[in-house]
């Protein structure tokens, strides 16, 4: 029960700091700058992570629900769809490949990083 209260208040604080950052700052959504803000405290050992993670797994279990709102638009709003379909579809398809090429040449690249920084420091011994 401790490691639950401890996760509520661990994501209701991120939450509460990203919005008080796009209040200020702006430009992005208060959710985002809540999730970099539960990300960096996670990353730097603030929050516990072994706490967090039941009630995260418990979470991720019951996502579904919400989904359901996303549904119930995509019906309400099926002409728009009809119309503008395969726009929609097209670039879906272009971002999520596109997004998918950024990622990986970055993680690739970071790879490349990680053997050269090991080789200096195999050669240095």
């Amino acid at each position: 029960m401790k490691d639950v209260i401890y996760s509520i208040l661990a994501i209701a604080g991120c939450v509460l700091i990203g919005k008080f950052i796009a209040y200020t700052l702006g430009g992005l959504p208060s959710s985002l700058y809540g999730l970099i803000c539960f990300t960096l405290l996670l990353h730097f050992k603030v929050l516990s992570a072994d706490k967090i993670k039941s009630s995260i797994e418990w979470i991720m279990k019951n996502m579904i629900v919400c989904f359901v709102p996303a549904g119930v638009g995509i019906i309400e709003h099926f002409d728009l769809i009809k119309q503008h379909g395969f726009a929609i579809v097209f670039i879906i398809f272009i971002t999520t490949f596109l997004l998918i090429t950024v990622i990986g040449v970055l993680f690739e690249l970071k790879i490349r990083r990680q053997n050269s920084t090991q080789t200096t420091e195999n050669l240095s011994e």
